[in-house]
């Protein structure tokens, strides 16, 4: 049964003390797989969580989530001082609701999803100018500096099309900044690049990390995720099966499944 789900908000959101995020109990099923089971996790404030795990464990799931792309049937989010319940079972949402918890999130894919007929500064203006009603040369203003950010001031004219997969990704990055979230999260964000392609977008995710924003991340880039993150989260069918200092988890593994999964990766981790 549907029930309208309630969006409360503390008018001071997460204080240092609070976590960013707070995910509890969450579930989620698509018929009858059950691809979340009784997800918790909390996450402070600038920190960077990487979450691992092979193809199908619900990584994705989760992140897409969390900005309520794909809504739960059980459990509880919190992000930054917005909570949604959704603990009564399954619920909806009115479109203004999704809109002022997303605000909260900015969130990139595999794939880039930018809009071929625009330059890249109207794609990273866009969102600001029709979602928070920013005065237009104020938004390309600060659409420019973060184009800097990444890298691409000088690319800020050209379309899409003539950009690389790794220019793409960082215009995508710079168009979910550009909504200035307090979270921001990745899926896969470098799984559709070339590997020379890869380092580019890896840097601008440190440069974020290293400026104290709270991040999730889903990746298989295993160095990355012991180096710049946290904590690391090792997910296998819909549970979390590991959780830790992201040193200890792909270093030193405490559970089996963990370092069954990474058995494949450290031949490549230096």
């Amino acid at each position: 049964m549907n029930t309208e789900a309630q969006l409360t908000s503390d008018a001071h959101g997460a204080t240092n003390s609070e976590p960013m995020i707070e995910v509890v109990g969450l579930k989620k099923s698509f018929g009858p797989l059950e691809v979340l089971k009784d997800i918790g996790l909390s996450v402070p404030r600038g920190h960077v969580v990487a979450m691992i795990g092979p193809s199908g464990s619900g990584k994705s799931t989760l992140l897409r989530s969390l900005n309520l792309l794909s809504l739960p049937d059980a459990g509880c989010i919190t992000i930054g001082g917005q909570k949604v319940d959704f603990s009564a079972g399954r619920v909806t949402l009115r479109d203004k609701d999704l809109a002022a918890f997303r605000a909260n999130t900015g969130m990139v894919f595999q794939n880039f999803n930018l809009f071929p007929h625009m330059s890249v500064i109207d794609n990273v203006m866009i969102g600001p100018v029709t979602v928070l009603k920013q005065d237009k040369d104020a938004a390309r203003a600060h659409a420019l500096e973060l184009l800097t950010k990444v890298g691409l001031a000088a690319r800020a004219d050209a379309r899409p099309e003539q950009l690389s997969g790794g220019q793409k990704q960082r215009v995508a990055i710079a168009r979910a900044l550009a909504m200035k979230p307090q979270v921001m999260l990745f899926d896969e964000v470098t799984s559709a690049l070339d590997p020379a392609l890869v380092g580019e977008v890896l840097a601008v995710i440190r440069q974020l990390a290293e400026q104290g924003m709270t991040m999730i991340l889903v990746t298989h880039e295993m160095t990355f995720a012991r180096d710049v993150a946290d904590t690391v989260i090792f997910m296998q069918d819909g549970f979390v099966v590991e959780s830790g200092d992201a040193r200890q988890v792909i270093n030193e593994p405490r559970e089996a499944a963990t370092r069954e999964f990474l058995s494949h990766f450290h031949g490549g981790l230096s």
